[in-house]
C-alpha cells in the first residue's frame, strides 16, 4: 500500500522536485549572484629567489611590481574581502629563461579557490625580470644642505657626515648609473650646532635623483647623522695701514674703503676675541703721491683664524689712501647734521639717506687739525619758497686762522607740508619754522664727521 503511494505519480513528482531545485537555484543566483571584483596594486612577492642569488647573480623587476587582481565570486563573499587579503606571488622556478617572464598566482587569505571563490586572476599575468650580475659601489658621503636655513645673522659652517662612506649592492647596470651619494637633510631656524637625521639620496651624473627600491646599503638601522656647525656673525671695522711718504708739500691724512667694515662669522669664543680686520701697510703705498691713491684689497688672507666672510661676500675693498697739500683739510659731512635756516613755514626739506657733502678748509696745519665744525654748517633756505629740489650752496663758520673753500652744494629737495601734519619717510628731514636746524639721527655720526 505504501510502496503504491511512493510509485504514484512518480514523474511528476520527479518534475516537481527538479523545478523547486531550479526555482531555488535562480533565486539564489539573484539574491547572491556571482560577480567580479578589482583590487589594485598588489604587491607581488617572488618566491625562491635564492635560484638567482646563488648564482651570484641579482634581479630587477621591470615594468614594476605591482599588479590588478580580478576576483570572482558570489557577492556576500566578495564584500567580505580587501586588498590585504589579496596574495600575489611568482615563483622564479616557473620563470621562462628567454623572456624572463614569471607567472603571477593570485589568491585570497582564508578562502579556497573553486569553493569560496570561483576564479582569481592578475593583470598583467606575468611579472617580468631582469638577471643581471652583482655590482657594488664605495660612495663618499656629502651633506645637502640646500633645504637648510638658519636665523638672522647666523650660516651654516662646517658640515660633518656620520658614516663617512656607503656601500651600495646591486644591478651592475644600476650601480653604473650612480655618480654621488649625498646625505639630504632639511631644517629652518638654526641658531645653535645641530645633529640632523639625513636620507640617502643617490644622484645620477645630471643630479637626478634614482630610484633606490631595488639597490640596498649597508646603512643598517642607525642611519645617516648629519652634524651642522652653526656660525655666529660680528660687524667689525677695517683698519689700513700705508708705506711711503706723499710728494713734498702734500700729507697723508687716513684711509676711507668701501666697505668701512665687514661681517665675519665664526663661533662666538673667537668673535668675542677680534675688534677688527688691520691690513697690513703693503697694501697701500702712497710714496710721491700728490693726490688720492685707491687700490683694490682682497682681505680674505687678513682674516684672523677661525672666521669667515658670508658666502656672498667677495672679500675685495676698495681702499683709497687720503692725500692733501699741507695747509688743507677735507671733511666728509653728514647732509643730515646741517643746519636748516630760513625754511618756508609752508614748505618741508628732504634729502638722500646717508648722503654727505665734501668741505675743504685751509690754513695753519694745527688749527685745521683741531678743526671742529659739528655745529658750524647750514644752509640759507630764505631765497626758496616754491616746491622742488634745489643744488644749496654751504656755508661754515669758521674759527681765525682757517678759510672755507666756498662751492660746495647740497641737493635737497623742498615739498608742501601736507594738511594732516604728518611727517616724511625716513631719510628725510622736516622743519617747522624758518631758523629750525636739521639735526643728525645719532650723536655718534656727529662725533664721526666732527673728526674726519
Amino acid at each position: 500500500m505504501i510502496k503504491q503511494k511512493l510509485t504514484k505519480n512518480f514523474g511528476l513528482k520527479v518534475m516537481a522536485f527538479v523545478f523547486s531545485l531550479f526555482l531555488w537555484l535562480i533565486v539564489v543566483n539573484v539574491d547572491d549572484p556571482v560577480t567580479q571584483q578589482t583590487f589594485s596594486n598588489i604587491p607581488v612577492s617572488l618566491e625562491n629567489q635564492d635560484i638567482i642569488t646563488q648564482q651570484g647573480n641579482v634581479y630587477q623587476v621591470l615594468d614594476g611590481q605591482n599588479v590588478t587582481a580580478v576576483i570572482s565570486a558570489r557577492r556576500s563573499v566578495l564584500q567580505d574581502i580587501e586588498s590585504d587579503d589579496i596574495i600575489a606571488t611568482a615563483d622564479v622556478k616557473e620563470m621562462d629563461t628567454d623572456t624572463g617572464l614569471i607567472p603571477v598566482e593570485i589568491s585570497v587569505a582564508n578562502l579556497t579557490a573553486g569553493r569560496d571563490y570561483q576564479t582569481a586572476a592578475s593583470v598583467p599575468n606575468n611579472l617580468r625580470i631582469q638577471v643581471e650580475k652583482s655590482g657594488k659601489k664605495v660612495l663618499s658621503l656629502t651633506a645637502s644642505t640646500s633645504d637648510v636655513s638658519t636665523r638672522d645673522g647666523y650660516i651654516i659652517g662646517n658640515t660633518t657626515v656620520s658614516p663617512e662612506r656607503v656601500t651600495i649592492t646591486g644591478a651592475e647596470s644600476q650601480i653604473e648609473v650612480i655618480d654621488r651619494a649625498v646625505a639630504y637633510v632639511e631644517a629652518s631656524g638654526l641658531s645653535k650646532d645641530t645633529d640632523l637625521t639625513a636620507e640617502l639620496r643617490l644622484l645620477d651624473k645630471n643630479g637626478n635623483i634614482l630610484d633606490q627600491n631595488q639597490l640596498t646599503n649597508n646603512l643598517g638601522e642607525d642611519g645617516i647623522t648629519v652634524h651642522l656647525e652653526i656660525l655666529g656673525s660680528k660687524s667689525v671695522p677695517l683698519n689700513f695701514g700705508v708705506s711711503g711718504t706723499p710728494a713734498e708739500g702734500y700729507q697723508y691724512v687716513g684711509v676711507s674703503s668701501e666697505p668701512e667694515s665687514v661681517v665675519i662669522y665664526g663661533t662666538q669664543d673667537v668673535l668675542n676675541e677680534i675688534d677688527s680686520i688691520d691690513i697690513p701697510d703693503s697694501e697701500i703705498n702712497i710714496d710721491g703721491a700728490a693726490e688720492n691713491v685707491e687700490t683694490s684689497i682682497d682681505i680674505t688672507p687678513y682674516l684672523p683664524e677661525g672666521v669667515s666672510l658670508g658666502d656672498e661676500v667677495t672679500g675685495t675693498v676698495i681702499a683709497t689712501a687720503l692725500i692733501e697739500e699741507e695747509g688743507m683739510r677735507t671733511i666728509d659731512f653728514l647732509v643730515s647734521s646741517v643746519k636748516i635756516n630760513n625754511l618756508s613755514d609752508e614748505l618741508q626739506v628732504s634729502y638722500q639717506p646717508d648722503a654727505e657733502v665734501s668741505l675743504q678748509f685751509r690754513g695753519d696745519q694745527e688749527r685745521l687739525d683741531a678743526l671742529d665744525i659739528r655745529n658750524a654748517v647750514s644752509v640759507d633756505l630764505s631765497a626758496y619758497t616754491q616746491p622742488g629740489t634745489y643744488e644749496i650752496p654751504v656755508e661754515v663758520i669758521v674759527p681765525d686762522g682757517v678759510t672755507f673753500e666756498e662751492g660746495a652744494t647740497v641737493t635737497l629737495t623742498l615739498s608742501e607740508k601736507p594738511d594732516d601734519g604728518s611727517t616724511q619717510e625716513e631719510g628725510s628731514s622736516e622743519t617747522d619754522t624758518s631758523d629750525q636746524q636739521g639735526e643728525t639721527a645719532q650723536q655718534e655720526e656727529e662725533e664721526q664727521n666732527g673728526q674726519r
